[in-house]
């Protein structure tokens, strides 16, 4: 399993400020970015696999929703998750 729990609480550790932020869109935004990274990894070997395909553009999908969230709210707290995260836009 790629996403354990140790991983998860890095992640959220990193980007949400502790382990029991998790609700934090900055938080949400990392893991969603991390598991975008996991399956696209995957897709570079699997071509024809469709379901893990429409479950990327999803996440992307989740992913990009929460960034306009922040964008329109606070948009300093938008440019440090972008840069952090290292996410083109």
């Amino acid at each position: 399993m790629y996403l354990t729990s140790e991983v998860k609480k890095e992640v959220f550790k990193k980007h949400g400020g502790s382990e029991k932020n998790t609700g934090s869109a900055e938080s949400q935004v990392a893991l969603f970015t991390f598991r975008i990274d996991h399956l696209t990894g995957h897709l570079k070997d699997n071509k024809k696999d469709f379901g893990t395909q429409r479950s990327l553009l999803n996440l992307v999908g989740k992913r990009r929703a929460l960034l306009d969230y922040l964008k329109h709210t606070d948009i300093n707290r938008y440019r440090a998750i972008i840069k952090t995260l290292d996410i083109r836009k």
